[in-house]
C-alpha cells in the first residue's frame, strides 16, 4: 500500500507540473499563426512526460529499495540515450518542414518516454505499466502533432522501439522476497528458522 500511495502521489505531482505548464504554453508571437493552442498545450505537455515518465520509474526504484531494479534501469535508460543519439549522427535524417537540421531519426523524446515506460511494465506489471504506456503514447503523439511537428511517425516508431528493447535487454520482473532463513548455533546447540511471507 504505501509503494501504491508513493506512486499516486509522482503522478498527481508531475500532472499537476503539466498542467501548470500547459496551461503557460507558448502562444504565437503574431497573430497569423496557424497552429492552435491545443498543439502548444499537447507540445509542452511531451516535453514534461518525456523526462517525468523516466523519472518515476528511477524513483520507483529508490522507493521500493529496490537496487536491483535501479542498476537495470541505469543500464537499459543509458543504452536508450547512446542508441538514440548514434542513430541521430549516424542516419542524419532530416527533420520535417526543411528546418535543415539532420537529427530527426530516431526520436528523443520518444526514447525517453518508453524507456521509463516499458521499465516500469517489465519490472513492476501492467497494473502501473499501462499508465506509463499511455504518458508515452502522448509523447509520442506530441513529437508529430505538435506546432512545430518536430518528427514524424518513422521517428517516433523507431524512438519506441530502441527504448523498448533497451529495457528488455536488461530489465526483469521484480521478485519480492518471499522466504528467509536463518541459522543460529552456540554450545547448546543451534536453531534453524525458516519463514515464509504471502
Amino acid at each position: 500500500m504505501k509503494f501504491t500511495k508513493s506512486i499516486k502521489q509522482l503522478v498527481c505531482f508531475f500532472s499537476i507540473v503539466s498542467l501548470h505548464f500547459s496551461v503557460k504554453a507558448q502562444t504565437p508571437e503574431t497573430g497569423n499563426s496557424t497552429h492552435e493552442k491545443w498543439e502548444f498545450v499537447l507540445e509542452d505537455t511531451g516535453d514534461i512526460l518525456q523526462i517525468a515518465i523516466p523519472s518515476i520509474a528511477g524513483l520507483t526504484t529508490i522507493i521500493k529499495k529496490d537496487w536491483n531494479g535501479t542498476k537495470q534501469f541505469a543500464l537499459s535508460y543509458g543504452t536508450s540515450f547512446i542508441v538514440t543519439h548514434s542513430l541521430k549522427k549516424i542516419i542524419k535524417k532530416e527533420r520535417p518542414e526543411g528546418r535543415n537540421l539532420f537529427d530527426a531519426f530516431p526520436s528523443g523524446h520518444t526514447t525517453s518516454a518508453f524507456s521509463g515506460a516499458s521499465f516500469i511494465q517489465r519490472r513492476y506489471g501492467w497494473k502501473y505499466g499501462k499508465w506509463a504506456y499511455l504518458g508515452a503514447a502522448i509523447v509520442g503523439v506530441s513529437r508529430m502533432e505538435g506546432p512545430d511537428g518536430w518528427h514524424d511517425h518513422w521517428d517516433v516508431l523507431a524512438g519506441a522501439l530502441v527504448g523498448i528493447g533497451s529495457t528488455y535487454l536488461f530489465t526483469t520482473e521484480y521478485q519480492r522476497e518471499h522466504m528467509e532463513m536463518g541459522f543460529s548455533t552456540n554450545k547448546d546447540g543451534f536453531l534453524i528458522a525458516f519463514r515464509y511471507k504471502f
